[in-house]
């Protein structure tokens, strides 16, 4: 049994039935779980609520799980969010081009809830697994950086050494702070937004989206560390249209709003800076 209380789902299905019975199955199971009957509003509440993992269904009306998918992946708001699909069909070539699409999992129906639930577990382990490698990363950058100027990191604290995907993580380093998508890095490059996606995943376990995502919240942390800038100065700085929408990101990937982060830094800073006092005692007199 997953105990994951703080951890919410959103469940998109047209099928009334299929999509109650999950939600019951995983309320039970302690998750918090939001539903939409269709794509649109699906994006609407994914883009709301900025749920932990996304359950989709391809076939529905309107717009089908692919469309959702891809317009989640345009937007860096809910790029990141872990997408799992679920449909009735079991062919190689839906299930490849899910994959290729950035899915990070395939369920068919009829699926048990137990085979949901080792599905959302394996998704979150990895997930996890790619936060440790991070936050270790992290620690390697640059604790401060001179008066007046804008703290940097290195590209190599941030990207893989991987050869083949050098040009793609040299772009991204170059043009991180401009709003920059997955579409904006496959045409410099010159693949398809599908292919390159499959490729960086299979490489590295993650999306063109998710580097560019690590590497805004790498140079927003030390922003929010070394500079007195407001959030909407570090926003615009970084590429966002507005605080808002950096806010939202930093959340979902810190666990913290910006504002509380730097905070919490400033406090740790005046602790690690505090000395503790020396008692002068005069030497005892011998009687």
């Amino acid at each position: 049994m997953i105990q994951e209380s703080a951890k919410t789902i959103l469940i998109i299905e047209d099928d009334a039935t299929t999509r109650n019975l999950y939600l019951r199955g995983l309320e039970a199971e302690g998750f918090n779980v939001i539903d939409a009957e269709n794509g649109v509003v699906g994006i609407e509440k994914a883009q709301t609520y900025l749920p932990d993992l996304v359950i989709c269904d391809i076939v529905m009306p309107d717009m089908d799980g692919y469309d959702v998918l891809r317009t989640m992946h345009k937007d860096p708001v809910t790029a990141i969010i872990p997408f799992i699909f679920l449909t009735g069909s079991d062919h190689l070539a839906d299930v490849r081009k899910g994959m290729e699409l950035g899915a990070d999992d395939y369920l068919t129906k009829p699926s048990t809830l137990e085979q949901l639930l080792k599905a959302i577990a394996i998704r979150w382990e990895k997930q996890s697994l790619l936060h440790r490698w991070y936050a270790t990363k992290s620690h390697q950058m640059p604790e401060s950086e001179p008066p007046n100027t804008t703290p940097s990191v290195t590209s190599e604290s941030i990207f893989p050494a991987i050869r083949h995907l050098k040009e793609v993580f040299d772009y991204i380093e170059a043009n991180y702070d401009r709003g920059i998508t997955l579409s904006n890095v496959a045409e410099a490059v010159g693949y398809s937004s599908a292919y390159l996606t499959s490729r960086v995943r299979d490489k590295t376990g993650h999306t063109v989206n998710g580097w560019i995502v690590k590497r805004r919240m790498a140079a927003a942390c030390l922003l929010l560390k070394d500079s007195d800038q407001t959030i909407e100065q570090i926003a615009t700085a970084l590429g966002y249209q507005n605080a808002c929408h950096f806010s939202r990101q930093f959340r979902q990937h810190h666990g913290i709003p910006p504002k509380t982060w730097r905070k919490k830094h400033e406090l740790s800073q005046v602790f690690s800076h505090e000395k503790p006092q020396r008692e002068n005692y005069a030497p005892l007199g011998r009687g």
